[in-house]
């Protein structure tokens, strides 16, 4: 069962200023701790990226969370910002109740992956695949511990102290 769109991911050139950008600009407020990789091959299947390494994190802002990631492997390709005309999008992220079950519905229906199945990282699990113009999306499924529950931005689900 798909539970609703869970966050944006937006790929940044410089992350501490974009954290303040987003912090003074719309209030949003870091959840849990920035996080890095480099030589990490299970994030490389997640993602999809061969040889990544990018330092990142999740922030709140009401019903809205936003990941930023500030990628230094492959080197990123010069492009001007889009326009709002223009086609496309890093990825969004949809929370779903059973990964495995939607990860094989969503295979039937056109959508690839390139995973063999998703990936358990304790806290969420998680796959990257492509829509069939090759758009980015994410499915995931969070665990009971997991800091950013879709529940927590309904109001269903108590926040922890210190967020």
């Amino acid at each position: 069962m798909i539970k609703g769109i869970h966050h944006v991911g937006v790929h940044v050139r410089d992350l501490d200023a974009m954290m303040a950008f987003y912090k003074a600009a719309f209030g949003f407020e870091l959840v849990g701790e920035a996080f890095a990789w480099k030589d990490e091959p299970v994030l490389d299947t997640l993602i999809d990226v061969p040889g990544s390494a990018a330092r990142g994190t999740m922030l709140r802002a009401g019903t809205c969370y936003l990941e930023m990631f500030q990628f230094t492997a492959p080197a990123p390709r010069p492009v001007s910002p889009l326009n709002p005309q223009d086609k496309g999008y890093t990825h969004f992220c949809v929370d779903v109740t059973d990964i495995a079950q939607e990860y094989e519905r969503l295979k039937g229906i056109g959508m690839s992956f390139g995973s063999p199945a998703p990936i358990d990282m304790g806290h969420v699990k998680s796959v990257y695949g492509r829509d069939p113009e090759g758009n980015v999306i994410e499915l995931q499924e969070t665990a009971a511990h997991c800091e950013f529950r879709l529940e927590a931005l309904t109001g269903n689900e108590p926040r922890k102290p210190g967020m």
